[in-house]
């Protein structure tokens, strides 16, 4: 009998669990990450009148051996930033990654990125209603997105 209570309030457990996913699952953009093109994405995401910024630094290799695994680092010193989006506009979809803060974190991500060919990184920043970037151009030597 104390098995089958156990078994009960584990999956009990299991599916309070499973409700949070789910509603993180439904607020993913799946259109900005598909989108092809850099101006597909950027009008998924709702971003416009993008401000070039200093307060943000994007790091990386001036040249990647493998384009399969690039590192980077952004990290914005913007006051309030509530999101840093990565874009590579010569992948096959635009939109690498999107990263979304909350007050109490410091907004810096190190990630590593595929990169097709020879592009900018570009780093766009939220904070309230403005969008903030930077990027940096990144040679590519070997494809690593083939």
């Amino acid at each position: 009998m104390q098995r089958r209570n156990f078994i009960k309030a584990l999956l009990a457990a299991s599916a309070l669990l499973l409700v949070p996913i789910r509603s993180l699952a439904a607020s993913w953009n799946a259109s900005a990450f598909q989108a092809i093109k850099l101006q597909e994405a950027l009008a998924a995401l709702q971003i416009s009148n993008l401000s070039s910024s200093s307060d943000i630094q994007v790091t990386g290799p001036d040249k990647a051996e493998n384009g399969a695994v690039v590192q980077i680092e952004v990290t914005s010193q913007i006051p309030k930033t509530e999101s840093i989006s990565i874009f590579v506009e010569n992948n096959p979809t635009a939109l690498i990654a999107n990263f979304v803060f909350s007050e109490a974190t410091l907004p810096s991500i190190v990630t590593r990125i595929k990169m097709a060919e020879t592009s900018d990184v570009l780093a766009i920043i939220k904070a309230g209603n403005h969008y903030f970037s930077s990027k940096k151009r990144i040679e590519v030597l070997e494809n690593g997105c083939g």
